[in-house]
């Protein structure tokens, strides 16, 4: 099965590190692009094609909502999941206007990304499905 192409977009290097690093370990997933703002973000989808970006809604110069309205004017558009600090019913209010396919709470995101991805590209195997042999 051909690994699940992940960009992501954080103006945070730090985070960009640490995101990276833990999905590195997950066999299932490739990250094939950082970008640390949102237009590098939106250049990147265009060039690298990636199934799915990871995006942070606060950046400055455009933000993660200005840079998913525009990523899903694409033909075929990657999905994109916000990730923030900033969980709170108007942010998630305004990502769901402008496209997005998940939201993830930066505090959640070790635990609550592989299911969140799972849910929203398709179905990953899950540990209980591989086959023992």
């Amino acid at each position: 099965m051909k690994p699940i192409s992940v960009l992501l977009v954080d103006n945070s290097l730090e985070f960009l590190h640490v995101a990276t690093a833990f999905l590195s370990m997950i066999p299932q997933v490739a990250v094939v692009g950082t970008a640390g703002s949102g237009l590098e973000g939106l250049r990147l989808t265009v060039e690298l094609r990636p199934d799915l970006v990871l995006m942070d809604l606060i950046m400055p110069g455009m933000n993660g909502l200005e840079a998913t309205k525009m990523i899903k004017r694409q033909v075929t558009p990657p999905k994109v999941v916000i990730l923030t600090l900033y969980d709170i019913p108007e942010y998630r209010a305004a990502a769901a206007a402008a496209g997005v396919d998940g939201f993830l709470d930066k505090a959640k995101f070790t635990e609550g990304l592989l299911p969140l991805i799972r849910d929203v590209l398709a179905p990953l195997p899950h540990d209980d499905d591989v086959d023992a042999d």
